[in-house]
């Protein structure tokens, strides 16, 4: 059964419960506390509003999602479509990134994609579907499927700062990769998309720590895009 994350309370039940299964945990939320529960608009525009913030700042991705947002209101998949690259261009889209969104589209128009079931879906399943349509990688999946559709076992395992966090947090030599994510988070299945907020949470008492990090290089992490970041 697949766990959703749709409330407060549903995370801190989850937290619990792993902080409870996986003693390694504990002192991390000793030191974090309780992480919040941040969500972003399901559906296209939750995954539109990713797409457009990809490689960018939180303040640049913000103006031109605001753009966006407002030369298309109400905001559909079918008005996206049909929009002049031009005009898209214009409001600070990449070509990519118009590429991108014009395939999820259409993809959408002749019901090849329905965005709505992946909540439900098996998370690696459903991480698979998206990252099968052009222009979305690993790490929009994963951010799509946690705090658009709060999927509980959602894990992004490419995110930098989650990635430094369990670094630091398991004692672990290196900061492990995309690929070595994925057993390291083996234990906190269902509730990896928990696991998630805890990690990002302790990044962030990480880069308050005086010295902890000093000497590295500034990690620049997307995760500064998206609810749970700050």
């Amino acid at each position: 059964m697949t766990i959703h994350l749709n409330t407060q309370a549903d995370l801190e039940d989850a937290i619990r419960l792993l902080v409870a299964r996986d003693l390694r945990l504990k002192p991390i939320f000793e030191l974090t506390g309780m992480p919040a529960l941040r969500q972003r608009e399901p559906g296209f525009a939750g995954l539109a509003a990713i797409v457009c913030g990809q490689q960018l700042s939180t303040a640049s991705a913000a103006a031109i999602w605001a753009r966006i947002s407002a030369a298309f209101d109400p905001f559909h998949p079918d008005a996206l479509r049909k929009a002049r690259a031009d005009r898209l261009g214009r409001l600070g889209l990449s070509a990519a990134k118009i590429k991108t969104l014009k395939s999820i589209a259409r993809e959408l128009a002749e019901e090849r994609l329905n965005l709505d079931v992946l909540a439900n879906e098996d998370a690696d399943a459903a991480h698979n579907t998206l990252t099968a349509l052009h222009g979305i990688g690993p790490w929009t999946a994963d951010v799509y499927l946690l705090f658009c559709l709060g999927h509980g076992d959602a894990w992004p395992a490419g995110d930098l700062a989650v990635q430094e966090a369990v670094r630091i947090g398991l004692g672990l030599k290196t900061r492990p990769t995309a690929k070595q994510m994925a057993p390291l988070a083996e234990p906190w299945r269902p509730l990896r998309g928990a696991a998630a907020h805890l990690w990002w949470a302790y990044y962030r008492v990480l880069k308050k720590r005086e010295g902890v990090i000093a000497g590295q290089k500034q990690i620049k992490t997307r995760a500064g895009n998206v609810p749970g970041s700050k």
